[in-house]
């Protein structure tokens, strides 16, 4: 059976078999990752571990969605909307460049590109816990601020989604093609300052 063909069933060690597999593929990545040792980091049978992920893949996908969820859930207690808004929107591009340099989110991309054509549900998934879950949350970020006269935004989710992909340029693509990059503080925040820069030259009011 294919992850496709069957749904996440849930019960008594769901969430001690996500926690085993988080470790694992955050050790190993996704290739890496063998199904054993996942049985073994979460302390369960490979017939349990199967009774509720009958294929790496959307295990992978559901692990991806909670550490989205996660990042995202921690990034929204920390960006707060009575600041200006250029700390604002420097805080959230600093949060996702970070998350799009880093080895998982770099895993997440990939088996999204390299496994979407053949199985377009697994597609859907990656994409509603990445950049559906960005825009969402930056819509919420940005939101006050166009309520309060400080931007002038006409298409929330237009504008959400360019100032994802404006935290995706260069060192991002660089790094997905495995071409050598300094990914040091101040090349990050070259990054997140031009984004930040781009953004604010578009939908300043």
């Amino acid at each position: 059976m294919t992850a496709m063909a069957a749904e996440i069933k849930k019960g008594r060690k769901f969430d001690q078999v996500l926690e085993g597999a988080r470790e694992i593929f955050m050790r190993d990545g996704f290739e890496g990752a063998s199904v054993d040792d996942i049985a073994r980091a979460a302390g369960v049978s490979k017939a349990t571990l199967y009774s509720y992920f009958p294929d790496k893949r959307l295990l992978f996908s559901e692990v991806a969605r909670i550490e989205c969820n996660r990042q995202a859930e921690e990034a929204l207690e920390v960006i707060g909307t009575e600041a200006r808004i250029e700390g604002v929107l420097h805080e959230a591009a600093s949060r996702i460049v970070r998350f799009f340099l880093s080895d998982f989110g770099q895993q997440v991309y990939r088996i999204c590109v390299a496994e979407s054509y053949r199985f377009p549900e697994l597609g859907q998934r990656f994409y509603n816990s990445g950049p559906a879950l960005v825009r969402e949350r930056m819509s919420r970020v940005l939101t006050p601020y166009v309520e309060n006269g400080t931007l002038q935004i006409d298409d929330m989710d237009l504008a959400a989604n360019q100032f994802g992909e404006l935290c995706k340029s260069d060192l991002f693509v660089r790094s997905l093609c495995g071409v050598p990059c300094e990914k040091s503080d101040e090349q990050i925040e070259r990054v997140v300052q031009g984004a930040v820069d781009m953004f604010l030259a578009r939908y300043r009011a």
